[in-house]
């Protein structure tokens, strides 16, 4: 008898690699981003590394701390070549972002989990034909509350961003009930995000 085949359970390593059979051909970055309040915040967003095949991004994903261990302050980014994670980019400005506010006791419980099925969703262009308009996700870790956004470049297409945000929120496992939305750059740029009103939900 040979061995038995590895249990293919969600994210067991054979399940994850089977997500990422199909990995596109684009490069992706990924960033980190610590608060000094001592510099400018240019200065405190650092590229981290490139992966563009499946064993880099799983080399990646294994050297780095989880985002739950993180310090409050500090961001994780995974945006496409060439955009950086930052409303100004030429790329991002017309967009906005799919947001995921989490409570301080999902941290430990659902936020690696989440942010990892945010990356698998990019690197393995999960929305199809629509995966062109997606620039990138943001983690950030907060002592409110943690935040996840998937960025779109372009907040009027509608159909677009309505389709991305549908099967995001599938692919994150959320219950019908838990309503997400959908923020244009420029309008959380000119409120605060908590005061930025919500130009789509799912």
């Amino acid at each position: 008898k040979g061995s038995p085949e590895p249990e293919c359970t969600p994210f067991s390593f054979p399940f994850l690699m089977g997500c990422l059979c199909f990995l596109s051909p684009i490069r992706w970055a990924l960033w980190f981003f610590k608060n000094d309040r001592s510099r400018a915040w240019q200065d405190n967003l650092h590229m981290v590394t490139k992966v563009d095949t499946v064993e880099d991004f799983w080399a990646m994903y294994s050297h780095i701390k989880l985002a739950s261990k993180l310090s409050s302050g500090c961001d994780y980014a995974m945006f496409k070549d060439g955009i950086k994670p930052m409303w100004e980019d030429s790329r991002n400005k017309r967009g906005g972002r799919w947001l995921v506010s989490l409570s301080k006791q999902q941290r430990h419980i659902d936020l690696d989990r989440l942010w990892l099925e945010t990356l698998l969703c990019l690197i393995g262009e999960s929305f199809e034909e629509h995966s062109t308009e997606v620039c990138g996700a943001v983690i950030n870790i907060r002592t409110k509350g943690d935040k996840i956004a998937m960025w779109t470049r372009e907040a009027e297409n509608e159909a677009s961003v309505l389709h991305i945000g549908h099967v995001y929120k599938e692919r994150l496992g959320l219950s019908m009930k838990t309503i997400i939305g959908y923020q244009a750059h420029v309008d959380a740029a000119t409120k605060s995000n908590s005061l930025a009103k919500n130009k789509f939900m799912v």
